[in-house]
């Protein structure tokens, strides 16, 4: 016969193995990890030596950017009502994003034009106008073949890329973007809540001044695969996300390193990107805690790439 001791010490066991396993369990998930490291078959990372410095960017012309936010899909409401046809149409009052980018060129030295239009996109020549594009919550394929084709032939001539926030939902299945991404992909999110943004790195353009840490809200967005071989600048502290950072499809969040913002070169080009900016009030001046560091963050990665501040320090 079985000891009392033995008998007791088996029911613990036993016990200790279904509330480990058992569906609904409180113990959390453990982070995502090993999420890929595909190779895409282009020089990319920090070092500079990726970059092609061709003479494309001449200073004297001036800097200009290109925001882009077109739309096949779900459309933030910081974006407003969908654009018109052309480059620089008519904007609507509830267009925020796409103006806040207007208003910080014109306060900080580079000229913006913004389209919607896809055609707008369809030659590499087109875009050296620009130094740097930016997809500002563009949706799924907001592309075609030959917008494709031009931001690959732009990105190689040494033009800059700027992802913002759903930049990361756009053109899932070409594998070339989710590289300048990055090597990233959004994956899903949790509740749109206050978190704390850690600063990372301070010596870049886009987080010098910043402070160690700093309150904003977001839908913290995770990652499939998640950024590799780049410079991490931002990260958000999960301990401090009230309503967890569980995805509405299941992922469990990345754990003691949640990347927010990083920057890279890209075969031949340089890309800077942040999954934030989801609330209208982060492009508005309606009062939210740590927009100012949102928007500071953003024009020091935007005037990196476009060549007025050092890049991806």
């Amino acid at each position: 016969m079985r000891s009392k001791v033995s008998i007791a010490a088996a029911t613990g066991a036993a016990l200790l193995l279904l509330t480990a396993t058992a569906p609904g369990s409180a113990a959390s998930p453990e982070p995502a990890r090993d999420l890929g490291d595909p190779d895409y078959g282009v020089c990319r990372g920090t070092d500079p030596r990726c970059y092609h410095d061709w003479g494309n960017f001449d200073p004297a012309k001036g800097y200009k950017l290109l925001v882009y936010s077109r739309t096949a899909g779900p459309r933030h409401a910081h974006l407003g009502t969908p654009l018109g046809p052309g480059l620089n149409p008519p904007l609507n009052a509830d267009n925020v994003a796409v103006k806040a980018m207007i208003k910080l060129g014109q306060e900080n030295g580079f000229t913006v034009d913004y389209t919607e239009d896809v055609t707008q996109l369809s030659s590499a020549g087109r875009l050296l106008n620009y130094n740097a594009v930016m997809f500002l919550s563009t949706t799924r394929d907001a592309l075609d073949d030959a917008a494709q084709t031009a931001l690959r032939q732009y990105v190689r001539a040494g033009g800059g890329f700027i992802g913002v926030h759903n930049a990361f939902g756009t053109e899932y299945n070409w594998p070339w973007y989710e590289g300048l991404l990055g090597n990233a992909n959004f994956y899903d999110h949790g509740a749109n809540q206050p978190g704390t943004v850690v600063t990372v790195n301070r010596r870049d353009a886009s987080t010098q001044g910043l402070p160690r840490t700093w309150a904003f809200s977001d839908e913290w967005y995770n990652l499939i695969p998640a950024p590799t071989r780049v410079r991490v600048l931002a990260e958000v502290d999960e301990s401090t996300l009230a309503q967890g950072v569980r995805g509405n499809l299941g992922h469990p969040g990345h754990g003691e390193h949640h990347p927010v913002s990083w920057c890279q070169y890209y075969d031949g080009g340089k890309a800077w990107l942040t999954t934030l900016g989801h609330d209208v009030k982060a492009w508005t001046d309606e009062p939210m805690e740590g927009d100012r560091y949102f928007v500071q963050h953003l024009l020091g990665g935007v005037k990196s790439v476009l060549g007025l501040a050092p890049f991806c320090r």
